[in-house]
């Protein structure tokens, strides 16, 4: 395992999916450089806007994008045409396969982590950095 955290802004269907088990391979855009056992911090924008709970990364994957989906389109939580859409112009589907999902009992709130210290919610990714607040530190898992 790494001490080296993921922060994963997610749409409220998205995370609900990861939250419930529906969901369990995560889609993105770009490669993302991070080691099995890393801890990805769940992070649902608007309107929940708040960290949710963790998911432990097993495994990161880039596929063509018709290949992701013949392997993963149980697990993606999307329809042909939102998959297809969300890949257009790239030649790679990044695809993040979590298990161990934990909800939080009481979502950390956007406020509540900006209380606490200077924090910005990623736009699709992000790794947690030393100036985030001490609440997501300490989501990490050893």
């Amino acid at each position: 395992m790494t001490d080296r955290a993921l922060v994963l802004s997610l749409r409220p269907r998205f995370a609900q999916a990861i939250l419930d088990g529906s969901k369990t391979v995560e889609l993105r855009r770009r490669p993302i450089k991070a080691l099995p056992g890393t801890t990805v911090i769940l992070y649902e924008s608007s309107p929940t806007m708040g960290v949710v709970g963790t998911a432990t990364l097993t495994d990161v994957v880039s596929l063509r994008p018709h290949t992701a989906w013949r392997r993963y389109r149980n697990t993606l939580g999307l329809t042909w045409a939102e998959f297809m859409e969300y890949l257009t112009g790239v030649e790679q589907a990044h695809l993040l396969r979590l298990d161990d999902v934990k909800e939080l009992a009481h979502p950390l709130s956007l406020g509540t982590l900006r209380a606490s210290a200077s924090f910005r919610p990623p736009q699709s990714f992000r790794y947690l950095s030393t100036s985030d607040p001490s609440e997501l530190h300490k989501l990490i898992r050893h």
